[in-house]
């Protein structure tokens, strides 16, 4: 799990967790369509309460160890990350509109879906996977690949190793490469005070003073998701000149990442975005059949799902962030692709369209969830999407990068929709309470920027990475860097030249 929390703001986080493997078996519901259906007939309530199939091959590299302390975490950041500004415009309505990129030819309509062959689609361009950049460790602050930094997520250690072996040591025996990216960072800006790393540490001070801990779970992935598709890859390794015009910096792809998701973490960048948001730990259910009662705690009902995934990553080619909390894994992730397969919610038999698999509202003899069917529905049908996503890996000194170094996660979710009489999308049930609440993404565009930027556009001059940081680019970083912020400019120039 991860979350990025201060005592002035809470955001949008990822969680992570070990364990998951162990208690698949029992807690999630079966991998075969027709099996699933029958035991969700017989027995709704408890699998209505199971977590949708998963591929749990990307659960390597979780370092997490007690899943009941993550999972109340969890909760306890997700119950108030809509006090987040710029990213809590979630009580808007469910509507696809509010999410799906303008522009495009928005199809609501399953018979269009099916003519187009829109019934599997994956993204041009796939999101990158990074760190989540534990702030037990010093977020951008750790030494990741220093072999002789401490492997814990004990922050007053991780600090005092930082302490007790100065950058200066590292330059004077030519070992820059292992610093950390903030370190490099403040290198490359002539930042003698360190700012950024400073602003990297502090994040856990407050928690350790408190707590004498700092939680394994919180880091930045609420910046890394957006990043992940909105900045390019960093491509390759880079070497470039420190302020002083003579230390040479290596920046590796995971550092640039890095750097990436802390701007996209802290700068403040709209939103779009759909679903609700439920604060309550336990929400009502329905007692014959479990479902979900408060309509806040429904979160996006399954028409808005559809219509989303299929415009947003099929027509507009363009991914979108899932807050996807079925699991102890992970929340805020990139989604990459998707495929769906019909199936009759009466015989239980899959078929390849709409047509084959629709069956008229009053026909729907084993509906479990009648008496919320809108009024608008004419047909229903069954739904089974796998929906791939990216998730985080570890930081390395790897000197490129790639799509193939990404780690990608699926899920299968099941649902039906409710058609009219002309086949568009009205509305349509869950068959698992455990889906994506909200899904959001920044408009098309969008450009992450520090405060100093946005406010100070005067100050900002061109960067070119086959010399030095300007001076005006010198003195304005350290306002931002205090703030916890790498500037725009010299992080889009370092990916540029990772892509020559």
């Amino acid at each position: 799990m991860c979350a990025w929390r201060t005592f002035k703001s809470l955001a949008i986080s990822s969680v992570l967790i070990s364990g998951f493997a162990n208690a698949a078996s029992k807690t999630h519901q079966d991998a075969d369509l027709a099996q699933f259906l029958q035991n969700f007939h017989q027995n709704t309530a408890e699998v209505m309460q199971q977590l949708p199939v998963k591929d749990i091959s990307a659960n390597a590299n979780m370092p997490f160890q007690n899943a009941d302390n993550a999972v109340t975490a969890k909760d306890e950041a997700r119950q108030q990350m809509i006090q987040l500004a710029g990213r809590a415009g979630i009580r808007s309505s469910d509507r696809t509109e509010n999410l799906v990129d303008s522009g495009i030819d928005h199809i609501k309509n399953l018979n269009k879906m099916d003519q187009k062959g829109l019934q599997k689609a994956s993204l041009t361009i796939k999101p990158w996977s990074d760190d989540y950049w534990a702030i037990a460790k010093g977020v951008l602050g750790a030494r990741y690949e220093d072999p002789n930094a401490k492997k814990t997520f004990d922050w007053n250690d991780n600090q005092n190793y930082v302490l007790e072996n100065p950058v200066s040591a590292y330059l004077t025996e030519g070992l820059q490469d292992y610093l950390s990216p903030s370190e490099k960072y403040d290198l490359l800006v002539g930042d003698k005070d360190f700012s950024l790393t400073k602003a990297m540490w502090e994040e856990g001070k407050p928690y350790y003073d408190r707590d004498g801990k700092v939680e394994t779970w919180m880091g930045i992935c609420h910046g890394w998701a957006p990043a992940a598709y909105m900045l390019d890859r960093p491509q390759k390794a880079i070497k470039v000149k420190a302020a002083d015009g003579e230390t040479e910096l290596t920046f590796f792809p995971s550092d640039i990442k890095s750097l990436a998701s802390l701007l996209w973490a802290k700068a403040s960048t709209p939103s779009k975005f759909v679903g609700g948001r439920c604060n309550e730990k336990d929400p009502e259910r329905d007692s014959e059949n479990g479902r979900v009662i408060d309509q806040k705690c429904f979160d996006t009902n399954p028409g808005t799902w559809h219509k989303s995934v299929v415009n947003q990553i099929a027509i507009a080619d363009r991914s979108f962030v899932m807050d996807a909390t079925f699991d102890y894994e992970v929340w805020n992730q990139p989604v990459y692709s998707y495929s769906y397969r019909y199936f009759n919610v009466e015989s239980f038999e899959s078929a390849n369209t709409f047509e084959a698999a629709k069956i008229e509202m009053k026909d729907f003899k084993k509906d479990k969830f009648k008496k919320y069917r809108g009024g608008k529905a004419v047909y229903v049908v069954g739904v089974e999407m796998n929906v791939s996503y990216i998730a985080e890996t570890q930081p390395t000194h790897r000197t490129f990068d790639n799509d193939s170094y990404d780690l990608e996660s699926r899920v299968t979710y099941r649902y039906d929709l409710e058609v009219d009489a002309e086949g568009n999308i009205v509305g349509g049930e869950w068959y698992s309470n455990k889906h994506p609440d909200f899904l959001w993404t920044p408009p098309v565009g969008t450009k992450a920027k520090s405060w100093v930027e946005a406010q100070y556009p005067q100050y900002i001059s061109d960067y070119d990475t086959d010399g030095v940081v300007g001076e005006k680019l010198q003195y304005v970083a350290p306002y931002a860097s205090k703030s916890g912020q790498p500037l725009a400019e010299i992080l889009e120039k370092l990916i540029e030249k990772t892509r020559r």
